[in-house]
């Protein structure tokens, strides 16, 4: 239903407030299908929710809602003069779990009483990507309803829902009579319904059902279009479910009436498939990764020995000869054994830190960390960043929240944060233990060196302390601080964390030039904290403030010796080379 009706109502906020704006057209859709030969119509209700319509600003509208969406179809099923059997449709929530706690099985069982109360014949609890939301819908609609119930997955090419549950685990999952029938619906087009029911045949004697999308869709100037599956390819669909043993068989998104047809065509004519359609293509061997060497910084961490790194800048445009030429030159003097290297700093674009990083270590022979932050990449971007940066021979990551973008940015510069830092940890971790973020399988291990950020400057240091050992849980190894301007601040947070950290620590030294620069950090830029005997000797020095920040960086670098396992230094602006004068 929902296809149709967003191409006909664009303006509309979802689907189902068609049932309120536009009935008739609706009605109109209803008696098609029942006209192409449906024995089953679905009520146009599948994200009537509270949560769902509740992003569109319609949960006032729940109740009015659903009850439309079965009176429309009763409605139409008295005017075909067919006894069609009308099926409740419940989609999932759209929310995590956590966000709704206890309330989630009464927001299901909600839909379903209305449903019920309307007149629906059944219960269709369809799309769920989680079997462990799918048993948790099914066990509060059973709860409120004695209606028959059947509950279907959406899957992708390779038979797993994109929360890593196999076609055959959730088959498996409703044996205790429970549901009525376990099956598949929308997915991406009949080739993957196909290899789900293949797969759940085995684990179940329920009853199979199989809905499948018109293939994958495409959005076009606003709009979503679905691919010109022919009506004599969803017959043969139809010809394979049945083989697979499905009792109920029908169309998703993108499919008409004409696709409904001939579906109703095999199906009344009990057809045999006329051509072999492949299903779940044999999986590609795992490789057996050797055991990893650990990387030089995880050497010299392991051994107590003091690491010392020079953060710096990708270019901002396609130009990597300064930044290169810097990295060298820093490498060449010999006094510096990595570099990290930001992500974007203060969210503006440069050259993407993982590829920096692997130019300079091509180029230098020494390691880099490069920072890599949520802000910019979805999740499913963030891996294939990071398998990618694994196969050049990246291996240490330092995972940070980022800068948020500036305000007024033009549309499209928003930050995406599908996770924070915690979160990136827990992607990394994953990928470390062979699987991505949804559960599946990689073609083996990474072996990241994870990092995290860690502020002991922190304006409400219960809160840092408690992220903190949040990222550990999630994985880090290490920790590189904010940059500080003190010993103490160090000091009382290692107090305040019991004595000693529980990673080890590089601490962020920078050697500030001037008082002004030192004026605009400490008031200006989040996280920084400029201590006011440090402000007053920059302001004392005058004209000499180079050399003093020289000199209280020396200092600083002396004191964290003794406190953490190394340090990183931020070099003056442009000026990568002028650490080596600190260094002495």
């Amino acid at each position: 239903m929902g296809s149709p009706l967003s191409a006909a109502m664009p303006r509309a906020r979802c689907p189902e407030e068609a049932n309120l704006l536009a009935p008739e057209l609706v009605l109109r859709l209803h008696l098609e299908f029942i006209r192409a030969g449906a024995d089953i119509i679905q009520t146009n209700s599948y994200g009537a929710n509270p949560v769902k319509l509740g992003q569109h600003l319609l949960d006032d509208s729940f109740q009015q809602i659903n009850q439309a969406a079965v009176k429309i179809a009763r409605e139409a099923r008295e005017v075909s003069g067919r006894d069609v059997l009308i099926a409740g449709s419940i989609g999932p929530l759209g929310i995590a779990a956590e966000h709704l706690g206890d309330t989630r099985g009464e927001l299901y069982a909600d839909q379903a009483r209305l449903l019920e109360g309307r007149g629906v014949d059944l219960l269709v609890l369809e799309t769920f990507t989680s079997l462990e939301e799918l048993r948790a819908a099914v066990t509060a609609v059973r709860a409120a309803t004695g209606l028959p119930l059947i509950a279907q997955v959406t899957v992708q090419d390779d038979a797993e829902t994109i929360t890593g549950s196999r076609a055959a685990d959730v088959a498996a999952a409703f044996g205790g009579g429970e549901v009525l029938a376990v099956g598949v619906n929308c997915s991406l087009g009949p080739h993957s319904v196909l290899a789900a029911l293949e797969e759940m045949r085995p684990a179940t004697g329920l009853p199979l059902t199989g809905q499948a999308n018109a293939g994958l869709p495409q959005g076009v100037e606003g709009r979503i279009h679905y691919p010109n599956a022919t009506p004599a390819y969803f017959g043969e669909f139809a010809s394979h479910a049945l083989s697979l043993g499905a009792v109920v068989i029908g169309g998703c998104c993108g499919t008409t009436p004409v696709h409904v047809a001939a579906i109703r065509e095999a199906v009344s004519e009990r057809r045999s498939p006329a051509v072999s359609i492949g299903l779940v293509e044999p999986e590609l061997p795992t490789v057996e990764r050797s055991p990893e060497e650990e990387t030089l910084l995880q050497g010299k961490l392991r051994r107590g020995e003091h690491v010392l790194s020079v953060e710096l800048d990708p270019p901002k445009g396609g130009n990597v000869e300064r930044m290169i030429a810097s990295a060298r030159a820093l490498a060449d003097s010999g006094r510096v054994d990595l570099f990290d290297i930001n992500d974007n700093p203060l969210a503006r674009a440069r050259m993407n830190a993982i590829i920096a990083s692997a130019l300079i270590e091509q180029q230098t022979g020494l390691e880099t960390i490069p920072h890599l932050t949520p802000r910019d990449q979805t999740i499913r971007g963030l891996e294939s960043v990071l398998l990618g940066a694994h196969a050049v021979g990246i291996r240490n990551v330092l995972a940070v929240t980022g800068d948020p973008p500036p305000p007024g940015d033009r549309g499209g510069s928003d930050g995406v944060y599908q996770v924070d830092a915690i979160g990136l940890t827990e992607v990394i971790a994953a990928l470390n233990r062979g699987v991505d973020y949804s559960g599946k399988s990689i073609d083996a291990p990474t072996a990241f060196h994870i990092g995290v950020a860690v502020n002991p400057a922190a304006d409400d240091l219960e809160t840092e302390i408690g992220r903190f050992y949040a990222k550990i849980e999630a994985g880090a190894e290490f920790a590189m601080t904010q940059v500080l301007f003190d010993a103490a601040t160090l000091e009382r947070f290692l107090v305040e964390i019991g004595g000693s950290s529980p990673l080890p620590l590089l601490v962020g030294v920078w050697p500030v030039r001037s008082y002004a620069l030192a004026l605009r950090l400490h008031n200006e830029v989040p996280g920084i904290s400029i201590p006011e005997p440090v402000l007053g000797r920059l302001e004392r020095a005058g004209s000499a403030a180079d050399r003093e920040g020289l000199a209280i960086a020396r200092e600083l670098l002396d004191a964290f010796s003794g406190l953490a396992a190394g340090a990183y230094l931020v070099p003056p602006f442009k000026e990568p080379e002028a650490v080596l004068e600190l260094l002495g």
